[in-house]
């Protein structure tokens, strides 16, 4: 297949809004696609190349002046193997080795296809062409039931290696596609309910779990071998010996756990959670030590669970992990959901998870099976320019511009962001040093007084509430906002909608 049909392709799923048109438009390229197409085809669609980083920045691509093709010429195949040459350069003249191979591959692109190619390596490729419309175009070009297609992504972890199943295998095939001990799934998500009693007059009859500030983590085991994988599906195991010391000594062979981690002070209180991030960027063990609570089990010894309901869940994850489980309570009490609440508040926590006590585990969803609720708004955003500060910030990169996320793309471009504010409070002295070190590497383009960024930073904001405002595209404006934390934990697709942050305006 040729890149200009993908390219072609980008630009019909951008000049629509019908879902259904971006899913035929889908449908079809995915149809002419070559079995060893299918995989490479479905990552650069959705800007996400199957060989994950490959070492590419704005200012390496900047750098280049290249004579590109009048025709077009590359392959998909042809892209595939220069990204798999470019994520192989690494050690001493790695910068010089990534430039030439950057060129090469330029001066084989037309500019149109450069220009495709260039938003796939920086992930700005906003095509509306997110993974659930091309799941949806996934089914419909193999001819297989969406729910046995997103059933497989999720549990896969791979888009690309579903699509790959599903064109090309049988719909048996496609159904086999399960848990497999060692593979990190998607985790599944909470959506948000102002009060804990609001979140269980959604969920009916619950388990209440403290809400910790710490980093999920899914931990897989297989006898001595343990795997621990961050939210991101990162495997990070070799960071965290002690919660793998941990897992090897419960009473199982086989098991896959949900839960988070967050490192604690003399008191036994929860340390802040920057603290607990710099654990996972280490290379070697630090003083700092982890402790895990686990709150989900989705496999136990051959057996997957993630059908079962959450109370035969529990049960099992009581007579396995039970001492390292996170406190909760199972009940349909409002009274009794306050009462958690506020212990958790008490031990320094962020609030209360409602659980529904009889769902599955959906890998990869936010819906209202799992609702968290928290005494203060807080939301997750995207950084998309900094502004150079003045006086006493002078030299640093202060003020942040905020983006939610717009997957209908009813402000913007469709899988794209819309500014909701700015704010410098919160900004400590350790922040601002490191968002100046930070942020150039992820320019796109500056002016005198602003440096604008890839959308690709999340940061958790404090908000008083949201007010109407002409100022920005969507309408609202942030009130009082205050940078609470960074999260590299997410990824840019898991930040907050703008349709989200609008609610408040009801209440």
């Amino acid at each position: 297949m040729m890149l200009s049909a993908l390219v072609a392709t980008s630009q019909e799923v951008t000049s629509t809004s019908s879902r259904l048109a971006k899913v035929e438009t889908l449908a079809r390229v995915l149809e002419r696609a070559e079995a060893e197409e299918i995989a490479p085809a479905v990552g650069l669609l959705i800007a996400a190349p199957r060989q994950g980083r490959i070492g590419v920045g704005w200012r390496g691509i900047a750098a280049l002046s290249v004579h590109h093709a009048a025709t077009s010429g590359l392959t998909v195949a042809d892209v595939d193997m220069a990204l798999d040459a470019l994520a192989a350069v690494a050690g001493k003249g790695s910068v010089t080795a990534r430039g030439g191979l950057l060129e090469d591959l330029a001066s084989r692109a037309t500019p149109e296809e450069w220009d495709f190619l260039v938003r796939v390596m920086l992930g700005e490729l906003r095509t509306g062409a997110l993974e659930g419309v091309l799941l949806d175009a996934i089914a419909r070009a193999s001819d297989r039931p969406k729910g046995a297609v997103r059933r497989a992504a999720m549990l896969s972890g791979d888009l690309g290696e579903t699509a790959h199943i599903a064109l090309t295998g049988t719909a048996e095939d496609l159904e086999a596609v399960g848990l497999v001990v060692g593979r990190p799934v998607s985790p599944m998500l909470a959506s948000t309910a102002a009060t804990p009693v609001a979140a269980l007059d959604i969920t009916g009859e619950a388990s209440v779990e403290y809400k910790l500030d710490g980093a999920r983590i899914q931990v897989h085991r297989r006898g001595d071998d343990v795997g621990v994988f961050t939210r991101n599906l990162a495997d990070i195991t070799h960071r965290v010996p002690e919660i793998v010391e941990i897992v090897r000594g419960l009473p199982s062979h086989q098991l896959i756990l949900d839960g988070e981690t967050l490192s604690l002070g003399e008191d036994g209180s929860p340390r802040p959670f920057q603290e607990t991030m710099a654990r996972f960027g280490a290379e070697d063990a630090r003083d700092v030590l982890l402790r895990p609570w686990f709150f989900d089990l989705l496999h136990l010894d051959g057996r997957d669970l993630i059908d079962e309901p959450l109370r035969t869940r529990l049960t099992e994850l009581e007579r396995v992990a039970g001492e390292w489980r996170v406190p909760g309570v199972i009940t349909a009490e409002p009274d009794e959901v306050e009462k958690l609440s506020n212990a958790a508040l008490a031990a320094g926590h962020e609030g209360v998870v409602v659980k529904a006590i009889d769902s599955a585990y959906v890998a990869g969803r936010r819906g209202k099976a799992w609702v968290k609720a928290k005494p203060v708004h807080t939301y997750d955003l995207v950084v998309l320019a900094a502004e150079w500060g003045s006086g006493r910030r002078r030299g640093w990169l202060s003020n942040l511009h905020l983006g939610a996320r717009d997957p209908h793309g009813e402000f913007g471009e469709p899988g794209g962001f819309v500014m909701v504010g700015k704010t410098f409070k919160g900004l400590t002295d350790e922040l601002l040093r490191w968002q100046t070190e930070q942020f150039p590497e992820l320019e796109t383009r500056s002016t005198r007084s602003t440096m604008f960024l890839r959308p690709q930073t999340v940061v958790e904001i404090a908000i008083d509430g949201v007010q109407r405002s002409p100022r920005y595209p969507g309408g609202i404006a942030l009130r009082f906002a205050r940078v609470k934390q960074y999260r590299p934990d997410k990824r840019p697709e898991e930040a907050d909608t703008i349709q989200t942050l609008r609610e408040l305006l009801r209440g």
